[in-house]
């Protein structure tokens, strides 16, 4: 069942999912070369408890830790560890929060010190390919025209997209339905209805697009070794207009700060 909430709902699922943007800014400003991404992880979990809310993702299914980081040719899911980024590394981090009885979602890929132009394109194309989706997350527009909308816009460049993992709705759940594909044919799908809120998050790899698990049940790998880039917003569905609930200000704001 696809749930819609009201005007209060979003408003208050607005504000777990800008807790999420303050969580993943507060994080951005250790992510550099040699900090363990355990500690990125314990990071996120105090300011979100400090924030008087609760890590969306710890113990969710029985993972592990508050963040999913994934490191270069991981896509999704990574489990923070005692592994150490290194400069030319890309590190996809997710975090989920639940705050008021309701779940926000999001996901930035960040740059660890000097990466390879090809990356760093991919990265790009990764996050603009997630707003050509959101344009088409309006009243009236279906689940296959969000995956068209990011599928024409990343297969030209080159890029392989993800099929297996897909965005979802969001609410009192953390994964809800529908479920949002990143690839689809226009006018297919599940219609969608203002007061609906989804996850848009699409998952590109520099290289082919198959991915595998891996043996600790959770981290998800490119077939071909290849770097993989994420980024995911929590999206209200509106009358002419998709409201984007969670935010990359903060974190943006970060990163440029660590460029001066």
């Amino acid at each position: 069942m696809i749930l819609i909430k009201t005007d209060e709902e979003i408003e208050i699922q607005r504000e777990s999912s800008l807790l999420v943007g303050k969580t993943l800014a507060e994080v951005a400003k250790y992510v550099q070369p040699g900090v363990k991404t355990i500690d990125l992880d314990r990071i996120a979990e105090q300011f979100i408890r400090d924030h008087h809310a609760e890590p969306g993702f710890k113990g969710y299914g029985g993972f592990p830790g508050t963040l999913c980081i994934s490191v270069n040719d991981q896509v999704v899911h990574g489990i923070p560890g005692n592994n150490e980024l290194k400069s030319g590394d890309i590190v996809s981090v997710d975090c989920g929060v639940l705050k008021n009885g309701f779940y926000g979602d999001s996901a930035y890929t960040f740059e660890v010190g000097e990466v390879a132009e090809p990356i760093r394109k991919l990265v790009k194309a990764t996050k603009d390919s997630l707003y050509k989706g959101i344009e088409m997350a309006v009243d009236g527009m279906r689940t296959g025209d969000i995956g068209y909308a990011i599928q024409s816009f990343i297969e030209p460049l080159g890029y392989g997209i993800v099929r297996e993992l897909v965005g979802h709705g969001v609410g009192r759940k953390l994964h809800e339905k529908p479920e949002v594909p990143n690839y689809g044919k226009r006018g297919s799908g599940v219609r969608l209805r203002s007061g609906m809120v989804i996850a848009i998050e699409p998952m590109i790899n520099l290289g082919v697009r198959n991915v595998k698990q891996e043996a600790d049940g959770w981290t998800i790998r490119t077939v071909d070794g290849m770097p993989s880039a994420h980024f995911e917003h929590t999206v209200a569905i509106r009358n002419g207009h998709a409201e984007i609930l969670s935010s990359f200000e903060w974190i943006e704001n970060v990163l440029e700060s660590l460029k001066s």
